[in-house]
């Protein structure tokens, strides 16, 4: 599993107006990527800055999302996001994410 992690700054009083971007129109367009798993986002209430994560299959589909689909939801983005997102990226060492899905799926986790 590999993680995205992207740090916004947001502008003023959009913390609201961020939150329901994310929801209406950000997450159902990453479950069309291939490979997507998971979106948490962090906040601290009437705070500027948001923590997203976002969990993928591998590394090639994160990839591929960061040079394609990624510039399209910055776009969304725009009205509410300042300056530059920072991104980092990593592999994912422990997830209990990845076990209840195994779990779902019938596979016994070690």
């Amino acid at each position: 599993m590999f993680a995205r992690k992207v740090s916004i700054h947001l502008k003023p009083d959009a913390l609201a107006e961020f939150t329901k971007i994310l929801e209406q129109e950000i997450v159902p367009l990453l479950h069309k990527q291939p490979g997507f798993k998971d979106e948490i986002a962090f906040a601290v209430p009437g705070a500027s800055e948001v923590l997203a994560i976002s969990l993928w299959d591998g590394k090639p589909n994160a990839e591929a999302y960061n040079s394609g689909a990624y510039k399209d939801i910055l776009k969304i983005f725009e009205p509410v996001v300042e300056g530059v997102p920072k991104i980092e990226t990593t592999e994912v060492l422990h997830s209990t994410f990845h076990e209840i899905h195994e779990i779902a799926a019938g596979v016994p986790v070690a």
